[in-house]
């Protein structure tokens, strides 16, 4: 009678066993069968990022040379593999000058593959390359553990850290393609987002910039009564430079009342690519060398810091410069001079364009320039969505 309410009326005991029979099947193999399927999209999205490393490489051999060497293709290929191994920071005390030595050594590898490569090249070809495969090295790596992840998956058959991978797949895609067109926009150097606070003080500078610090340049001018210092990373090239130590060396000989630092920020999903927010601190990314080197520096002289933040996602932040960025510029201005307006008459103040200068000029007509690539890669890709549509 039990049975018979089971199975429902005019059933019988062989549809009943079928039923039993297909579902234990079902529960047996469909883990098995999800497995495959999402084993399937992985090695789809590994290719995909292998086919990006790959891309990478080959624009650096072409901004390289038009027709590069054996040499020159073994160099770039064996360069990808290039790793930093973080100093020891169980013991705090000293742990910024380990990586400020680190930093120092990085960079100098990268200047001796470039002229190892390039030897021909400008001091700003030789900059871009360096960023380019800075770029390039990045997205080579971020494809290999996406790939050590898929091969462990075979080996292990775990449908557990399958369902993990895929469900990080969209933001890995998304990082993967940023890194590819931020390798091939640094690599020619053109402007990108990260460029937006050296941007500010190239079109802030009318007068002539001095050097002041490895890859680092100055100028003075008066706003607001008070006297200024502009800083940013020596351009057109890509570069960063050391802004903390070129702003701890001024510091040292002048008496300073603030310090202003204007770089991207990372924005929060729902904000506005562009929008400016003002806060204290020194705004600066990175490992937190030069940051500390500008911290100590204004803590011990107790000297006032401002910071001017444009806001953008990480991945524009490595894409070209767009024009809602561009746009900024008049709330930074204006958040410069609400700092300036804090600070007393005939006082000395140093603005810092802190991030990756490529692209980006030393004064008012490079930035010119700036903004006439900036409208004419907007209007690439207008042109674009419209095929698209």
């Amino acid at each position: 009678m039990y049975l018979n309410q089971l199975i429902g009326q005019g059933g019988d005991m062989v549809s009943w066993l079928v039923w039993i029979i297909f579902f234990m099947v079902f529960f047996m193999f469909y883990p098995r069968i999800m497995l495959s399927q999402i084993m399937w999209k992985l090695e789809g999205s590994a290719k995909k990022l292998e086919q990006l490393s790959l891309q990478s490489k080959r624009m650096i051999y072409k901004e390289i040379s038009k027709k590069p060497s054996k040499h020159v293709k073994d160099s770039v290929d064996r360069f990808f593999e290039f790793f930093m191994i973080q100093p020891v920071n169980l013991d705090p005390y000293g742990v910024v000058k380990k990586f400020d030595h680190l930093i120092k050594n990085e960079r100098e590898r990268f200047e001796y593959f470039t002229d190892e490569v390039a030897p021909n090249a400008n001091a700003e070809k030789k900059a871009n390359i360096q960023m380019g495969m800075a770029g390039g090295i990045e997205l080579h790596m971020l494809s290999k553990i996406v790939r050590h992840y898929i091969e462990m998956i075979k080996k292990t058959k775990s449908y557990q850290i399958a369902m993990i991978i895929q469900m990080q797949l969209p933001l890995i895609e998304k990082i993967a393609k940023a890194l590819y067109s931020g390798t091939r926009t640094l690599s020619r150097g053109e402007p990108i987002g990260d460029g937006i606070g050296p941007w500010v003080v190239a079109k802030l500078n009318d007068g002539k910039m001095k050097e002041i610090e490895e890859g680092v340049i100055m100028s003075e001018k008066k706003m607001d009564g008070k006297h200024v210092i502009l800083m940013k990373a020596k351009g057109p090239g890509g570069r960063i430079g050391y802004p903390g130590k070129a702003v701890d060396k001024v510091v040292k000989k002048n008496k300073i009342a603030r310090v202003i630092t204007i770089d991207a920020a990372a924005k929060l999903e729902g904000e506005k690519t562009g929008s400016v927010a003002e806060g204290v601190g020194i705004a600066m990314g990175g490992p937190g060398v030069e940051r500390s080197y500008i911290e100590d520096s204004v803590v011990k002289n107790k000297i006032h810091m401002d910071s001017i933040v444009v806001k953008m996602s990480a991945e524009e932040a490595i894409q070209p410069l767009r024009m809602s960025m561009i746009k900024s510029y008049h709330n930074v201005l204006g958040a410069i001079d609400r700092s300036l307006s804090r600070t007393k008459k005939g006082a000395k103040v140093i603005i810092v364009g802190v991030g990756n200068t490529s692209g980006v000029g030393n004064d008012k007509k490079a930035a010119e320039d700036t903004v006439k690539f900036v409208q004419k890669y907007e209007r690439k890709l207008k042109l674009k969505k419209k095929k698209k549509d």
